[in-house]
């Protein structure tokens, strides 16, 4: 049974962010797995045989399974409560990545991931939802922020600390270390998460009706959320984003900087992991800009503008001086930044017992760019390779080649600054109505 003894009292910040911590952890190791086969990528060619279009495939079952399962965590998220999903996320996403770690096969390796992406999918939408109930609304930007920040340590350590560990160990050791981590995560979330501060005896930020327990019909619920014209710009937007960020710094960004620009892999490695980390702590800045300036859609449209702007000159202007090219990339990074604000946007254009379904559809079309770019980009690689190959019977691809491929990013960029424009601003204010009040007003 809950305490009572604070009953007036909201949950002292400590309790708050570990709670946080506890949904930032999947997070974290969801990123590790999402942008693993980057470093990897010379390992799992050789084991399994692979060529760009099958290592770009077998990457991208992590994001199909994500994808798939972003509007049904959002409305169990809302329907169960998030204490249970983040628990179930981690043991099955544990068995994926052991499953993973000993395939001896293609077929395995793909079921490992398909596992791992599905299930480390609630992750991001069940920590949003406890943000809503344990931290005070002002601090929602900054919350989701820091849920970026996390996932990208976890993005960080598959970088360099994963290639060095690789080559001491093997990545299927590896991989079985990272599997216990998760186990024991998830032993934690269930000790210290609890969905509502009341569970303690503290005060909620949102009444339990609005959130936890409504017994709607779910069909019903995703209707309602994509009556409101938010919905849909702001999850076709962050596709084209985050999609251009993963799909180089999460798999061809090494074996681009290794073969058009000479670049070792370690150093590739690392400069991929500096753009994951100037995105990661870029999303922090824009929360704080934006709980500065009232709005949402201007600082996160003028950051796409210039991530885009970064990403046309590394991709389009051959033979950059190196020190330009990592400026340049880093740049991309840092600007993508914004698109967190999506998440904050989205969930103020909704009413507060839609957050977690709202927050799920708006993380499924972020999900989108990867699952697509990294697979079509492998796709246009292979059709358009020369035939050159490595001493190690690797192909190698020129800088036309991936300039060509990359240029799949450009075009989505451009639909994600359109949609950005054309969705309406919040000023920082959450949607006070019931569910459909304002649909109707909203698409007049």
């Amino acid at each position: 049974m809950p305490s009572s003894k604070n009953p007036d009292r909201y949950a002292p910040s400590v309790l708050a962010w570990s709670v946080w911590a506890m949904g930032a952890g999947l997070f974290l190791l969801g990123f590790f797995h999402r942008v693993a086969p980057a470093v990897l990528h010379r390992e799992l060619s050789l084991d399994f045989g692979l060529s760009a279009a099958s290592l770009g495939s077998l990457s991208a079952l992590y994001f199909y399974s994500y994808v798939l399962m972003q509007i049904p965590t959002g409305l169990l998220a809302d329907r169960f409560g998030p204490r249970r999903l983040l628990t179930a996320g981690l043991v099955l996403s544990t068995l994926g990545a052991v499953i993973f770690a000993l395939a001896p096969s293609l077929f395995w390796a793909g079921v490992g991931r398909l596992l791992i992406g599905g299930f480390v999918a609630v992750g991001f939408v069940c920590t949003l939802k406890l943000v809503t109930h344990w931290l005070p609304p002002e601090r929602f930007s900054l919350a989701t922020g820091l849920l970026l920040v996390a996932g990208m340590t976890g993005a960080v350590f598959a970088g360099v600390p994963l290639h060095l560990a690789s080559e001491a160990f093997g990545w299927r050791i590896v991989t079985l270390v990272v599997s216990a981590v998760g186990l024991a995560l998830a032993v934690a979330v269930w000790l210290v998460v609890r969905d509502d501060p009341t569970d303690r005896g503290y005060s909620g930020y949102i009444k339990v009706s609005s959130g936890i327990g409504v017994r709607g019909s779910e069909w019903q619920k995703l209707k309602n959320v994509f009556s409101y014209r938010n919905t849909v710009l702001l999850a076709i937007a962050p596709g084209g984003i985050v999609g251009s960020v993963l799909a180089f710094s999460g798999l061809w960004g090494i074996p681009f900087l290794t073969h058009a620009y000479g670049m070792s892999p370690a150093i590739a490695a690392i400069v991929c992991s500096s753009m994951l980390l100037s995105w990661a702590f870029s999303g922090p800045l824009f929360g704080v800009i934006s709980e500065r300036v009232g709005l949402r859609r201007l600082p996160y449209l003028a950051g796409t503008c210039l991530a885009a702007m970064c990403w046309v000159v590394a991709i389009l202007v051959p033979g950059l001086p190196q020190w330009l090219l990592i400026g340049v990339l880093l740049g991309a990074g840092l600007f993508s930044g914004g698109m967190i604000l999506g998440f904050t946007q989205a969930k103020e254009s909704v009413p507060m017992n839609l957050a977690g379904t709202v927050s799920g559809v708006v993380n499924m079309g972020v999900m989108c760019g990867p699952m697509l770019l990294q697979p079509l980009i492998g796709w246009l690689l292979d059709r358009l390779w020369s035939g050159s190959v490595g001493p190690d019977g690797l192909r190698i691809y020129t800088f036309e080649t991936y300039r060509l491929g990359f240029a799949l990013m450009l075009v989505w960029l451009a639909v994600a600054i359109v949609s950005i424009a054309l969705s309406r601003e919040t000023y920082a204010r959450q949607h006070p109505g019931p569910v459909g009040e304002m649909a109707d007003q909203e698409q007049t």
